[in-house]
């Protein structure tokens, strides 16, 4: 098992390497660790590249913008990327972006629940209280 600064991380044997990372949540204000912690897990090293996306979509891509190949891919990645974000880190961010901008919690989970059904992978719907719960625990 390996080390890290307040975090976990152990390599699982076989033919890709596998890490399970436990991330403690901290307090903003304070610093403090709190008590609940994440677990994040990837099966791949932190030095390797992301996956390359379909040539075709690239090929696409760059023809359609005027972009080379390179950087339609990094376009690609990039737009794979936001939509690959869990449900419950979208909606504690979107919160916290709409709270900093003075929207009220009525307007800002009317507003989740309708971003979340208008997403390319459609999040399961989620009530109201489902919303309060991610956010504030």
């Amino acid at each position: 098992m390996l080390h890290f600064a307040g975090r976990r991380a152990s390599a699982a044997s076989g033919g890709t390497l596998a890490r399970s990372v436990f991330v403690p949540n901290i307090c903003p204000i304070s610093g403090r660790k709190l008590s609940v912690g994440r677990r994040y897990a990837h099966d791949r090293s932190v030095s390797e590249s992301p996956a390359i996306p379909d040539p075709e979509l690239v090929g696409r891509i760059a023809a359609s913008t005027g972009l080379s190949a390179a950087e339609a891919a990094r376009v690609i990645q990039d737009v794979v990327a936001f939509h690959a974000e869990p449900v419950e880190d979208y909606v504690r961010r979107r919160h916290a972006h709409l709270k900093t901008y003075g929207a009220r919690n009525d307007e800002i989970f009317a507003r989740l629940i309708a971003e979340l059904a208008g997403r390319v992978v459609a999040a399961p719907t989620l009530s109201e209280r489902q919303l309060r719960r991610i956010v504030y625990g």
